[in-house]
């Protein structure tokens, strides 16, 4: 595994939301959601010095920190081009537009966005919602040729065999918990699909409306892609060896 990550360290915030580092030290944080995350340990809620934010889609669960975050860090934040504007109006300078099927150079860091089947709205302090584009998953290239792939927010589709294809990640961070997202079962599909030897399970546990479990899925992943590692983080975990 260390051989594989080439130097990055991965670290699991709880939730959907990750902290990578890499072999350069660069600070890369995804979908900044720590001061409610009821499974973010308390000493990793302060951020700190950061480089890139990437934003999946605008869900509280994945976007409550956004602005704190990359206003206090002028962190590069990299989000499709609607929560882009947003995150201008709210006062945000260092923002980056990226929507599906780009890819851009930030920093150390290739980054593509891909596809994802979810919804996505910002909700405001009044409680009404605005519209946040359509939600992405990333695939990160490192330098040192390491490829994480981050699918967001997502139901399973079939062109994750595509996203395979054409970008060959090494590990991906898929969604298990249910009813809001891909279950267990269609997460199990999605490894099979995407052709990954490696896979991380997140969101999952956080609240009632994600009641899937890492058990759940290695059994469906045991019928269905027998090859797959399954590396269950607990938040604060680091994935680096």
């Amino acid at each position: 595994m260390e051989h594989l990550l080439g130097g990055t360290r991965i670290t699991y915030m709880g939730h959907a939301t990750f902290r990578v580092v890499t072999a350069g030290d660069e600070q890369i944080l995804i979908d900044p959601f720590l001061t409610d995350n009821p499974q973010t340990p308390d000493h990793l809620k302060e951020i700190g010095e950061l480089d890139t934010m990437l934003v999946t889609h605008g869900h509280f669960d994945h976007f409550a920190d956004a602005v704190p975050v990359a206003t206090q860090t002028g962190a590069t934040a990299v989000a499709n081009f609607e929560i882009f504007s947003y995150l201008q109006s709210q006062g945000v300078e260092n923002a980056m537009p990226l929507n599906k099927g780009g890819t851009a150079q930030v920093g150390g860091v290739k980054v593509t966005a891909t596809h994802a089947f979810h919804s996505s709205s910002i909700q405001l302090e009044d409680g009404s919602s605005i519209y946040a584009g359509e939600p992405q998953g990333y695939v990160l290239e490192f330098e040192s040729g390491f490829k994480l792939y981050h699918a967001g927010d997502t139901a399973l589709f079939g062109d994750m065999a595509l996203i395979g294809e054409l970008y060959n990640p090494d590990i991906a961070l898929l969604p298990i918990g249910n009813q809001v997202v891909m279950s267990p079962f269609e997460a199990a599909h999605a490894a099979r699909l995407l052709g990954v030897e490696h896979v991380v399970p997140m969101h999952y546990g956080t609240f009632p409306f994600v009641p899937g479990t890492p058990e759940e899925f290695q059994q469906h992943l045991a019928q269905i892609a027998p090859g797959v590692s399954v590396h269950v983080m607990q938040p604060g975990d680091d994935l680096s060896s």
